[in-house]
């Protein structure tokens, strides 16, 4: 054999095919344009995405920037091989972040990593970041696929997404204004969100359960169909409950760490957030979680949302005005504790009641 036959390698030889990623392309094209909006028009293909914060209305915005993955509820996703939900995920777990500041969500990037690329499966898991934008009101405006053979195992990804949302100079939440008395909502979720999946996965190594199996905690679906649910994307409620009321004093958004971690990142230092457990239903997931894998309470609470995915701070005599204006988004409000002086050296959240679990 030539020295140029033994050495004329290509770059598929290597295990990347470049045909694939734009075949790819081509398949997500759809969707990528399904999310355009006011600032953006939803084409794909140049070496940076453009957005027009004055097309978008705005005056004098500040940007407010948030990026996050899916975590190893991805494993679920690989092994259960149903891949259209978890672009949701990815979306929700930034733009959540987003609108938390009190700023609208209008561009998304995507970063797709995998060892050998699927065309298919690649364009399942962009309809699904498309299906997330279009549900937050942001424009995904480009991405980037990696096939990177050697670096993931068979059938293995990963997943990462970049947000950018603004809010008019002055608006930006948390407000200063919070006190004593001041009255905590909370808004339910959907389920697990993408947190805290390490655990969920053990938990169900614990069971014995395969992921077709029929979920114990959710009627007609499979255990991984059930624990694929998407996070819930507050965005619009909230975005239209801040602009009607003007009575949002702060958001958490309740994600890995619970109400203990992320309650407090939004309070100034002499308050705390008291909660009563009771006061809200506890999705059957959950108590299934914690039977199954015999979690104490403090250890879901620290953990898991437990079914409140959103914590809303406003004045007590705001309450009504607040709660009607999200319910009438589809949002299940409930009255979860109020504001209270925190001792010094004491936590930012103490409870009241147990979990209904």
């Amino acid at each position: 054999m030539s020295q140029a036959g033994k050495n004329g390698l290509t770059y598929s030889d290597a295990g990347v095919d470049i045909d694939a990623g734009n075949l790819m392309v081509e398949k997500i094209k759809p969707a990528v344009k399904s999310t355009r909006r006011p600032g953006a028009d939803g084409e794909i293909g140049g070496f940076g995405g453009l957005f027009d914060l004055k097309a978008a209305g705005f005056k004098d915005p500040i940007l407010v920037a948030a990026n996050d993955g899916v975590g190893t509820k991805l494993k679920i996703a690989i092994d259960a091989d149903i891949h259209d939900t978890v672009g949701i995920d990815l979306v929700a777990m930034c733009v959540n972040d987003l609108v938390v500041q009190g700023a609208e969500p209008l561009l998304f990037l995507d970063y797709f990593a995998t060892g050998k690329l699927d065309p298919d499966q690649g364009a399942a898991i962009v309809q699904g970041i498309a299906a997330g934008c279009r549900e937050a009101g942001c424009a995904l405006i480009g991405g980037e696929t990696a096939e990177m053979p050697g670096m993931y195992s068979k059938g293995d990804y990963d997943l990462a997404g970049f947000a950018v949302g603004a809010a008019e100079r002055g608006e930006l939440l948390p407000a200063g204004d919070i006190a004593e008395g001041d009255v905590i909502l909370g808004l339910s979720s959907s389920g697990v969100h993408s947190n805290g999946f390490s655990l969920v996965r053990k938990i169900v190594e614990v069971s014995g359960l395969a992921w077709d199996a029929p979920a114990p905690f959710a009627e007609g679906q499979s255990l991984g169909a059930a624990l694929l649910t998407p996070t819930r994307i507050y965005v619009k409620p909230l975005l239209k409950a801040i602009k009607e009321t003007k009575s949002l004093k702060a958001l958490a958004h309740i994600t890995g760490g619970g109400f203990p971690e992320n309650i407090p990142r939004v309070l100034p230092q002499h308050l705390a957030a008291e909660i009563d457990l009771s006061s809200f239903q506890v999705p059957a997931v959950f108590s299934w979680l914690a039977k199954t894998g015999g979690v104490a309470q403090n250890e879901m609470l620290r953990t898991f949302n437990c079914g409140i995915g959103m914590i809303v701070v406003v004045s007590a005599d705001k309450v009504d005005e607040v709660t009607k204006a999200l319910e009438a988004e589809g949002e299940t409000v409930a009255r979860l504790g109020r504001m209270i002086a925190r001792e010094e050296g004491a936590h930012g959240v103490t409870y009241k009641g147990t979990l209904a679990l």
